[in-house]
């Protein structure tokens, strides 16, 4: 939002008032889940490295974490069968008292590996060495902010998804929920 409205990552007065204007949706589009901004399809463009390093930039500031506490929330619970979220701060900011709670982690270089693959795969010429090196300053950035940090929620369940595929990832996570559900 910031990038197309010519907002600077630093101008809190302008970054709250595009978030009091922005109308962001989801929907799902043949088996895939994409996002809307303003009723246009922004999946692909929040994907790329210069989107998540300006949301690693822009998310730790309070104007920001304020307008989007809100948001998150209210797109889960409008959700007709519950709700899936991910995020850096879903569990400990966003949803503390969540049913079940995951922290997913993996080796640096497999989670560098693995987006590496998504963005060759969308005719990125990025290198290997280039997202490891910004996976890295935003993990740094991220668990260092004051506002929000990137953190394990105390009751999260901790996942190492190192050796898993996706499909593996989900099967364990969809064990965990079950178990939980049986309580």
């Amino acid at each position: 939002m910031a990038s197309r409205g010519k907002v600077a990552l630093d101008d809190d007065p302008a970054l709250e008032a595009l978030l009091a204007r922005a109308h962001i949706s989801f929907q799902v589009v043949g088996d895939e889940n994409r996002v809307f901004l303003d009723d246009e399809d922004v999946s692909a463009a929040i994907r790329t490295p210069e989107m998540s390093m300006g949301a690693s930039k822009v998310s730790g500031r309070p104007v920001v974490r304020a307008g989007l506490l809100g948001l998150q929330r209210r797109l889960a619970l409008e959700a007709k069968a519950g709700a899936i979220l991910e995020g850096r701060d879903i569990g400990t900011v966003v949803f503390p008292d969540a049913d079940v709670k995951f922290f997913l982690e993996a080796d640096a270089r497999v989670r560098a590996q693995r987006r590496y693959d998504e963005l060759r795969g969308k005719g990125s010429q990025t290198t290997l060495d280039e997202v490891l090196a910004d996976q890295t300053r935003r993990d740094r950035d991220d668990s260092s902010r004051a506002v929000a940090p990137l953190k394990p929620a105390p009751d999260s369940v901790m996942v190492n998804s190192s050796a898993l595929t996706l499909d593996e990832v989900v099967l364990r996570l969809e064990e965990l929920v079950r178990a939980r559900q049986q309580r």
